[in-house]
């Protein structure tokens, strides 16, 4: 029968079944090919166990890669937030490397500015500035007051939820589904485990058509699966530049004549990013040259 993964724990899962009940699945020959949000195949194995037979295609999917290490989030996603706060101080960088993430896997994203009612709040946002001119969605929120705001962008879609530790991720879960989830022990008990509740994805439906996921909060965010190629059609406003350079390789690190340089020197695209594109760029290029062994 058809089922959806609402809960990845590493080597067990939580499926929803067609009545809507819930039940934990592993993965026939322990495969670890399944992701929260995955919609899959499975056999029942007892009133409340199933084995988790086939994962059907994925529409998307979002995950992170360090040069020894992949992570997959979620899959069939409609939209991510990526949740930031001025305090404790987010990272930028981590910002930019999940709006990549987002783009590159065809995932729209919306920034949500939390903690709105702290005093450095404002300074936050104005130093994001530069990406709602770009054209990303800041929304500002305070999840402890008043998570009222997000519904409306929640609504009929199944979201991902994914920030830096801190940043306020849990108490905006906590306060949509209207209780403490964090702190339930159902997974636990069904899955005779407790070390797994600070690591678990989790699917949690606000009504039968809006879905959140909720993923571990971390504090790096590695793109090491994407090209150089990659990276930059993931910066939408560089796209427009595409096929102006002088060279038809050019990597728009330090080549003359680079449109993508030029655009930038002349304001046209913000010199954060530009910045950010090209320290990532060498950053990935020091890794494969110092780590050829390396798989992407």
């Amino acid at each position: 029968m058809n089922a959806l993964v609402t809960g990845d724990f590493g080597r067990e899962y939580l499926v929803m079944l067609p009545d809507r009940t819930e039940c934990v699945a592993s993965r026939k020959g322990k495969k670890q090919d399944v992701t929260c949000g995955d919609e899959v195949i499975v056999s029942m194995t007892g009133s409340k166990a199933a084995r988790i037979d086939e994962v059907l295609p994925r529409r998307n999917v979002l995950f992170r890669k360090d040069s020894w290490r992949e992570k997959t989030l979620a899959a069939n996603l409609d939209q991510a937030i990526i949740i930031v706060a001025p305090r404790p101080t987010f990272s930028p960088t981590f910002l930019n490397l999940c709006l990549v993430a987002c783009d590159a896997a065809g995932i729209p994203a919306t920034i949500m500015l939390n903690k709105k009612d702290l005093p450095e709040f404002e300074a936050a946002r104005e130093s994001i500035r530069y990406l709602e001119r770009i054209g990303y969605q800041i929304l500002p929120i305070s999840a402890k007051f008043d998570i009222e705001p997000l519904r409306p962008i929640l609504a009929n879609k199944k979201t991902l939820l994914v920030g830096e530790s801190g940043m306020g991720k849990s108490r905006t879960v906590n306060n949509l589904v209207m209780r403490e989830v964090a702190k339930e022990s159902e997974f636990s008990e069904a899955l005779d485990s407790g070390k797994h509740t600070t690591t678990y994805t989790r699917l949690y439906w606000l009504d039968k058509d809006t879905a959140i996921i909720d993923s571990p909060g971390m504090q790096s965010f590695g793109l090491f699966h994407l090209e150089d190629d990659d990276i930059a059609y993931a910066m939408p406003e560089f796209r427009t530049y595409f096929g102006d350079c002088k060279f038809n390789d050019c990597a728009h690190m330090d080549e003359p004549n680079c449109a993508i340089i030029t655009a930038t020197e002349a304001g046209k695209i913000e010199p954060q990013r530009l910045t950010f594109y090209q320290a990532l760029v060498e950053q990935q290029r020091e890794l494969r040259e110092s780590h050829p062994e390396w798989k992407r």
